[in-house]
């Protein structure tokens, strides 16, 4: 296996990251500030205004995603699967 694969690899892995994790990170994130901004306004200083709502969201996010992401990662596993003989050979 070349350098140049093992970066190849890694990149494609660190992307497929990221593109999994975005939906569910960004509207856990969205969420975060719009609690921030409410317990702003209102002066609320409740830390589980903050934590509970952020839990539901990433949760519904999963199940929501949840099918999406799935295919995301078998689709990289089954490339790296059927690419297996020419990372060997090269």
């Amino acid at each position: 296996m070349s350098y140049e694969l093992v970066v190849f690899l890694g990149r494609e892995a660190l992307q497929t990251i990221l593109l999994v994790t975005a939906p569910v990170l960004g509207l856990g994130l969205l969420t975060g500030l719009l609690v921030s901004i409410f317990q702003a306004t209102t002066q609320i200083q409740e830390q589980t205004l903050a934590f509970i709502p952020k839990i539901v969201v990433v949760l519904v996010s999963i199940v929501v995603f949840g099918p999406w992401i799935l295919r995301v990662l078998v689709d990289f596993v089954e490339t790296l699967y059927i690419n297996i003989p020419y990372y060997l050979a090269g």
